[in-house]
């Protein structure tokens, strides 16, 4: 298939796929004419790619998990070297999510004191006791 269908049938664009290869995660093929021409492992490749971009990983992070599929993989996390990388981002996603415990406490104690300072404000106004 041309770059064309290639960039349709993954849901991306042609010049993503020309930028995926620079960075050497996709390999077309070169027709006679020079056209780039892809076959349907690059199709599950450019799947892979968008994936796991959708969820956080850079294209370094990636790198190890194309090199699975094109090992004959049927899935781009079985090897090593890609459940290594879903080791370490699950570790970052674990050290933000508790960096995002301590956060959402400190807010939620601020607002538990704004609320009572305006309240204790309230009644004073009134004249009621607290």
């Amino acid at each position: 298939m041309l770059i064309g269908e290639l960039a349709e049938r993954a849901g991306t664009s042609p010049r993503t796929l020309r930028y995926y290869e620079t960075q050497g995660l996709v390999r077309p093929q070169r027709s006679a004419n020079g056209y780039r021409v892809y076959d349907e492992a690059e199709l599950r490749v450019v799947h892979e790619i968008r994936a796991l971009l959708a969820v956080g990983f850079g294209l370094d992070d990636i790198r190890p998990f194309v090199a699975c599929l094109r090992a004959g993989h049927s899935s781009g996390d079985v090897c090593p070297d890609s459940v290594a990388v879903l080791r370490r981002k699950l570790a970052e996603v674990d050290a933000y999510l508790d960096r995002l415990g301590g956060v959402r406490r400190q807010l939620h104690d601020q607002l538990t004191q704004a609320i009572a300072h305006r309240e204790e404000r309230c009644l004073r106004r009134r004249g009621l006791p607290r």
